[in-house]
């Protein structure tokens, strides 16, 4: 091999890992923004158990009242 061509390939591999490094990085990043959806989605989920059993401890109340 040439001179050039090993410097050809050595400068194609540097970019090959600044990629993979990106790639690294990003990928954390995406794992860590999933994490805080699936966090703000129990919340969410948990909310909503909530105000979906005061709804229905609020209408068993007005069935209630209905009957007497």
């Amino acid at each position: 091999m040439e001179q050039s061509e090993v410097q050809l390939l050595a400068d194609k591999l540097d970019k090959l890992i600044e990629r993979c490094a990106k790639l690294e990085r990003d990928n954390a990043l995406l794992r860590e923004s999933q994490d805080d959806w699936n966090r703000e989605r129990a919340q969410l989920m948990q909310k909503n158990d909530l105000a979906k059993n005061k709804i229905e401890a609020m209408i068993g109340r007005l069935r209630a009242l209905e009957q007497h």
